[in-house]
This record gives structure tokens, C-alpha cells and sequence, in this order.
């Protein structure tokens, strides 16, 4: 039976992906940075920044056959207004946690191994108002492309996805703050975010989670430093 790793697996589209691996045969461990409730997985509290909880993590639950690095934050304001502090916080979780928590991965990680970035479509294009977490996804992707390079000859496939705007917590955070600083209604807010792709809805988790299950399945295995969005068409 595969062994799998989420992290910020407690919440948002790291849960779904979680509960899918889990209902596809799959023996889950998820991680944050608080405790985790989630029935039928192993959970452990890590830091994903912290480079010595990280090499704990896999030391004590690893090692592990798929690992997801969902774990991220963002955060939105003009880039006259930015603080380096807000910068150093989106380096820290999205690039430093996937760096450290790939980098425990590829040490223990034997042939027919997955490694998943949970990037965003803000790793593939700008966006107004989150410089930041644009440049920090930006960065993961390059991470996922010249990993993908150095594992490919041992068997291991590493990949990014890339959802638009979910219906998550993360989104849910985005459209009070819209709603904060222009007055829009919610739905206004919502509508604002939804309308980024062709669809015109927010991407389902479910999706995202869809996504991973085929990376980490039979038929996937050339496929590797790849981005896939999950984002409506959105280019």
C-alpha cells in the first residue's frame, strides 16, 4: 500500500486532496502547523519553514511514496504598500516549505515516486496586488522544473499543479479583503474573482484533488516537470 505526505493538509484544498488519496487505498499522513483532525489518516504538527521539524516529520512518519506540498498562505496589497516582511512571509511558506519539504522527499524517495507542488496560476502569470505570492509561486515552479530534471533518471516524477481561485478558505480570506478595501457585496467580490476564467466559477477542490490522483496513478509516469492548471482556461 502507497504511503503519502499532504501538507496543510488540515484544511482547503489540502483536505480534499488528503481524503482522496486516502478513499483511493492510499495510507495518508497530513501536516500543518496546529493539530489535525482528519479520521482515518496519521496527522503530525510541522512547520514546514523550519527545516529541522521537516527532517522530523519524515524521520517519524516517512518515508513516503507520493508527498504533496500543499502547504501556502497569500497575502494582497498594492506594491507601493508592501512591506519586505510581507515578501519574507510568501518566500518563507510557499518557497522555503516546498524546497525543505521536497528536498527530505527526494533523500528517501525510491524509484516510481510522486512529488506535487500545489503551485497556483499566479506561478504562471501576474496579478494585480499580490506581488509577492506571484513571485513566491513563480519561484515554485522553477523549483519543480529542475527537480523534475534531477530525479527523472531515478524513476521519480515531480509536477505542479496549479489551480485558479477555489472555493477554499484562502478564497474565502481574498473576498473579505476585497469587500474591505473596494465596498463591494460579497457576491460582487466573489463575482470579481470567479470572472478571472472562461468558466466563470471558482475552480472546485475536487478538481485539484482529481488532478493529483492521476499524477500519483498508472499512466502518469512520463509525465513530469510539468505545470497543470486547473483554472477554467484562464491564460
Amino acid at each position: 500500500m502507497k504511503r503519502a505526505l499532504v501538507t496543510g493538509g488540515g484544511s482547503g484544498a489540502g483536505a480534499v486532496i488528503a481524503r482522496a488519496l486516502a478513499d483511493a487505498g492510499t495510507l495518508v499522513t497530513v501536516c500543518g502547523r496546529r493539530a489535525i483532525h482528519m479520521p482515518g489518516m496519521t496527522s503530525a504538527i510541522c512547520d514546514v519553514t523550519d527545516e529541522r521539524q521537516v527532517a522530523a516529520l519524515f524521520r517519524d512518519h516517512g518515508p513516503f511514496d507520493i508527498v504533496v506540498a500543499n502547504a501556502g498562505a497569500s497575502e494582497s496589497a498594492s506594491f507601493m504598500k508592501t512591506e519586505k516582511a510581507a515578501l519574507d512571509r510568501m518566500l518563507a511558506v510557499n518557497v522555503t516549505g516546498t524546497f525543505l519539504t521536497f528536498r527530505e522527499s527526494a533523500r528517501t524517495m525510491t524509484d516510481g515516486g510522486r512529488m506535487i507542488a500545489i503551485a497556483s496560476t499566479a506561478g504562471l502569470k501576474g496579478y494585480a496586488y499580490v506581488a509577492p505570492y506571484a513571485a513566491a509561486k513563480h519561484a515554485v515552479v522553477g523549483m519543480v522544473k529542475s527537480i523534475a530534471l534531477e530525479l527523472a533518471a531515478k524513476g521519480i516524477t515531480v509536477n505542479a499543479v496549479c489551480p485558479g481561485f477555489m472555493e477554499t478558505e484562502m478564497t474565502a480570506a481574498s473576498v473579505a479583503r476585497i469587500m474591505e478595501k473596494t465596498g463591494r457585496t460579497e457576491a460582487e467580490a466573489r463575482a470579481a474573482l470567479a470572472g478571472t476564467n472562461p468558466i466563470g466559477k471558482l475552480v472546485d477542490p475536487e478538481d485539484v484533488a482529481q488532478a493529483v490522483l492521476w499524477l500519483c496513478g498508472p499512466g502518469s509516469g512520463m509525465v513530469t516537470g510539468q505545470t497543470i492548471a486547473i483554472s477554467g482556461g484562464e491564460t
